[in-house]
């Protein structure tokens, strides 16, 4: 059975008085339409607002200073960046994510030992078992 996939051709990236025109004429839209009709889409969907923004302070006629070597709608292509910052969500739980735990070598299936320290407010992680990687000196600290 053929399955149509719904395939958009992408929208150039308008610049100057086109994009200046487009914005204008959908002035009463929500900014993530505006921003995705005048063709700031990434590859994944996601609205590239920062792209959107300094175009359009670019289209005014301000320059701002450039932050990558390439023309290619405005910062960095570098993706994003791990902050070293988390919240509690609404439900209690705290996210790590999945940036720090590659970056510790952590695997899936991994378990640990929660301390919290009160002096301090901080909250460590011991491993537990024979997936302690070789910390020895932390499974002592409990």
């Amino acid at each position: 059975m053929f399955v149509e996939e719904k395939v958009s051709t992408p929208v150039q990236m308008l610049e100057g008085k086109a994009l200046l025109d487009k914005a204008r004429s959908l002035s009463n839209r929500p900014e993530d339409q505006i921003a995705r009709a005048c063709g700031y889409v990434g590859p994944s969907g996601r609205v590239l607002k920062k792209s959107f923004y300094r175009a359009l302070v670019e289209a005014k006629g301000y320059k701002l200073p450039s932050q990558s070597a390439s023309s290619g709608g405005g910062g960095g292509s570098r993706g994003r960046q791990a902050e070293f910052r988390t919240r509690v969500h609404g439900n209690g739980n705290l996210l790590i994510g999945h940036a720090y735990t590659r970056r510790m070598g952590l695997e899936p299936g991994q378990e640990f030992k929660i301390e919290i320290h009160q002096e301090t407010g901080s909250i460590w992680l011991l491993p537990m078992g024979e997936s302690s990687h070789g910390n020895a000196d932390l499974d002592q600290a409990g």
